[in-house]
Order: structure tokens, then C-alpha cells, then sequence
């Protein structure tokens, strides 16, 4: 399969190497002011954002990336810790440039992209969290819960290497365009991939009670917290929690949103992925009409 500029779903493939000798791979399309970077989900590859890119790359450049032991990126021999995650993340964005950026986070990509926006809020434009992970849920810290991340942790590779980790995957992913479809089933189902999910959730209920500790601090960088509302099987009892926890969240920033998804639970991007473009598009126009209105000002207080 091609991957040149212009073929591909999500454009063309470059790699950057980290400051540790690391490469990682992204895919950028589209030109524009803005620079809209897409972090995934645990474990899984740029290969989510397939109903999302080509409609912001009409409006902005974007960028999707895999994440150490992803896709086609380098293992990483250190812990997988968040700010580790976020280090990387922080490195690309300098590779891309001055910005302004949006980071789009699903899932656990939604700490990623609240810890590495902390570093240098400047660059960015804002941020939205789609479905995030949220330390404010109280249900990621039920003994049941931390059973479960233990036992997929460990149970995860194994099927790799029997052949039988794809049989886990979401029939969702297989709704997106063919060619990112055809790279989610050759790369994120390989012994890699699910060793590279064991090493993200071994760190995970750390690193949500460290952000209990000390969240990012955002000032007033705009964000958007989008919740599917939706519950799905088995979700009668987390979905709830996971809405009440990204309220809560909201009602803790300065200059935050919150943003429903109705048909969605936690795969916002298959189910409601209009919601997500609408909010980034709504985030592109806004800052451009503020512009406009304050150069409009300048050139009337000139003039007068």
C-alpha cells in the first residue's frame, strides 16, 4: 500500500527520532494556520482518527501519530510512564514547528495531552479531550478495576503471540476508510502492540492519582471536554461516573467546556465523529472571528 502524500487517508509518513535515539512516525495532511495533533488511545495507533482527519485536513494541517511501540514507532526500554508519554509527545510538537497547535486526546491520550500542553501553553490554541480518561472516576480505583488492567496486562500478549488478539478488537475501527482499516489490522494486533498496551496500563492507576495530586496547570487555555452519553453493554454503572467525573473536571478549569455526545459511549470518534469535528472546526473559527474583531479595532482607533 502507498503511503505518498496525498494518497493515504491521513497523507504522508515521516518519522522524527527522539533525543534518546527513538524514531516516531506520524502522518501530517493539509496546510493551514492552525497544526491539529491527534493522540490515541491505550495501545492502539494513529490508526483511530479516520472519520475525523479528512475534514479538518480541508481547514488545518494535521498530524497523527504512533506512540512508542505503536504502530511503526520504536519501542521504548523505559517505563511508559505519562510523563514520559507526554516527554515524546512535547518532542514531536517541536519537530512540527512554532504552532499554534490543538491537541485532540481520546481515551488515555486525554492525560497525555493535559500533561504535555503544560510545558509550553503558548503554543497552543487549545485542547480537546474526547472521552478522557479522568482521575476524578471513581471506578478506575475499585479493586475490581485494578484486577482487570493486571489481568489484560498480562493476558494481552499471550493472544498475541496465539493469534488470537485481534479477536478483542472493535468492529468500529473496520468502518474507516480502507486504508486506515488495512494498518489498523496489520499493526495493532501484533505481539509489539500488546506489549505495548502492558506497559501503558501498568502505570496507569499511578499516574491518574498523580493527577489527582497535581493536575496540569492550563490557566486559562481553552478546553473541551467531550463525553459520550451513551451507555454501551456493560457500561451502566461507569458511563455515569465517567460523565460526572469530566463535569467535574470542567467545573475545576478556568476557561472549559463541556460538550455531549449523544450516540456515543466511549468511542466517540466511530459513533459521533461530527461532534469532534464540529469542536475543533468551532475552536479554528473562533480564535480567527476574535482576530479579525481585534484587528478591526486597532485599524478603527488608528483611524479616528
Amino acid at each position: 500500500m502507498s503511503h505518498e502524500a496525498g494518497l493515504h487517508t491521513f497523507g504522508s509518513s515521516t518519522y522524527i527520532e527522539t533525543q534518546d535515539g527513538r524514531k516516531l512516525h506520524y502522518m501530517t495532511k493539509g496546510t493551514g494556520k492552525y497544526t491539529v495533533v491527534f493522540e490515541s488511545g491505550m495501545g492502539v495507533s494513529r490508526s483511530t482518527w479516520g472519520l475525523v482527519v479528512p475534514t479538518i485536513a480541508e481547514h488545518a494541517r494535521t498530524v497523527v501519530y504512533d506512540r512508542a511501540g505503536a504502530g511503526r514507532s520504536d519501542v521504548d526500554s523505559s517505563p511508559r510512564t505519562l510523563a514520559r508519554i507526554a516527554e515524546d509527545l512535547n518532542e514531536l510538537l517541536s519537530a512540527l514547528g512554532p504552532g499554534p497547535f490543538i491537541l485532540v486526546g481520546h481515551s488515555w491520550g486525554g492525560p497525555i495531552v493535559r500533561t504535555a500542553a503544560e510545558t509550553n501553553l503558548t503554543r497552543l490554541r487549545g485542547i480537546i479531550l474526547v472521552d478522557p480518561s479522568d482521575e476524578h472516576c471513581e471506578l478506575y480505583f475499585s479493586r475490581m478495576a485494578k484486577a482487570g488492567f493486571a489481568f489484560n496486562g498480562a493476558l494481552s500478549p499471550i493472544l498475541a503471540r496465539l493469534g488470537l488478539y485481534r479477536f478483542l478488537g472493535m468492529k468500529d475501527f473496520l468502518t474507516q476508510p480502507g486504508d486506515v482499516a488495512a494498518d489498523h489490522l496489520q499493526e495493532d494486533f501484533t505481539v509489539k502492540a500488546a506489549r505495548t498496551l502492558a506497559a501503558e496500563g501498568k502505570n496507569f492507576l499511578q499516574d491518574l492519582k498523580g493527577l489527582r495530586k497535581q493536575p496540569p496547570q492550563l490557566e486559562d487555555l481553552e478546553v473541551s471536554i467531550i463525553s459520550g452519553t451513551l451507555p454501551g453493554k456493560g457500561e451502566r454503572k461507569i458511563r455515569p461516573a465517567i460523565v460526572a467525573a469530566h463535569r467535574q473536571t470542567v467545573n475545576q478549569l478556568s476557561n472549559a467546556r463541556w460538550v455531549e455526545a449523544p450516540h456515543s459511549g466511549h468511542v466517540v470518534m466511530f459513533t459521533d465523529p461530527e461532534v469532534i469535528t464540529d469542536e475543533i472546526l468551532r475552536m479554528i473559527r473562533d480564535k480567527e472571528v476574535r482576530e479579525t474583531r481585534n484587528k478591526e479595532e486597532v485599524e478603527m482607533r488608528s483611524n479616528s
